[in-house]
């Protein structure tokens, strides 16, 4: 399992991987681009945070770990 930090901010290469990085980056949630940003249009996942900067996506690290522990409840 990943070691999230108890507070921050995720970019979606965080959370849904990039095999191509060097070295390569691990999905903490494996979908694709296109399902993320569905899942984010419909309410699935997260809505991303924008005041960072005008050029800067990111999801706060607690959104995401409760969409992963939501998501090992609805599993088991």
């Amino acid at each position: 399992m990943h070691q999230l930090p108890e507070t921050g901010y995720l970019r979606l290469r965080q959370i849904i991987g990039d095999p191509l990085a060097n070295p390569p980056i691990p999905a903490l949630i494996p979908v694709g681009k296109s399902t993320w940003w569905e899942g984010v249009r419909t309410g699935r996942y997260p809505p991303p945070i924008k005041t960072l900067g005008a050029r800067i996506t990111a999801w706060r690290v607690e959104d995401i770990r409760q969409l992963i522990q939501k998501a090992a409840g609805d599993s088991a």
